[in-house]
């Protein structure tokens, strides 16, 4: 299970109350940095938008590739380690919003991580240093250093050992 805490609703769905759990004005200062960010060639100045105005956690050298979407409600829990790869629209999330319950949770991705294009990561997701993740995949639970995952749902394909032989049966070709 992913590690979320859980606060229940009444009355209508959480996403009708979102503006009792997050201020509207916080969301609209994000939505734009976010904006700036998923069009801006340049990773230095997404990662000091992230960093200045969204109070994200980003590792040196690391690239967030265009389109990529950061949690608007709750940027500042997400970490992402150094020298990692965010591929093209992925969408990184802290919050959840359901019928009768919202979940928030830390997104910590790792260093050296490579995640690839158009994949989701859920709120309360560890994944740890120089995991790959295939494009496409739903990361809903937590990924192994070293580990290899992919699919949706996600699973985990190759682990670190399995990823250590076959790197050193290709060199041995």
């Amino acid at each position: 299970m992913r590690k979320t805490e859980r606060y229940p609703v009444t009355g209508s769905n959480s996403l009708w109350q979102i503006y009792q759990t997050v201020s509207f004005w916080k969301v609209a200062k994000n939505f734009v940095v976010i904006q700036i960010g998923r069009y801006t060639p340049f990773m230095s100045v997404k990662n000091w938008l992230y960093r200045t105005f969204l109070q994200m956690k980003v590792g040196k050298q690391t690239a967030f590739a265009l389109m990529v979407v950061p949690d608007v409600m709750f940027p500042e829990r997400i970490r992402v380690g150094a020298n990692s790869v965010i591929g093209f629209n992925t969408t990184l999330l802290a919050h959840e919003y359901l019928i009768d319950e919202y979940r928030l949770g830390d997104v910590l991705i790792g260093n050296e991580v490579m995640i690839g294009a158009n994949s989701t990561v859920l709120p309360g997701v560890t994944i740890g240093d120089g995991a790959i993740i295939s494009a496409a995949t739903l990361v809903n639970r937590d990924v192994p250093p070293g580990a290899f995952a992919g699919g949706n749902p996600m699973k985990i394909i190759y682990t670190a050992e399995e990823m250590a032989e076959r790197k050193a049966a290709s060199l041995k070709a």
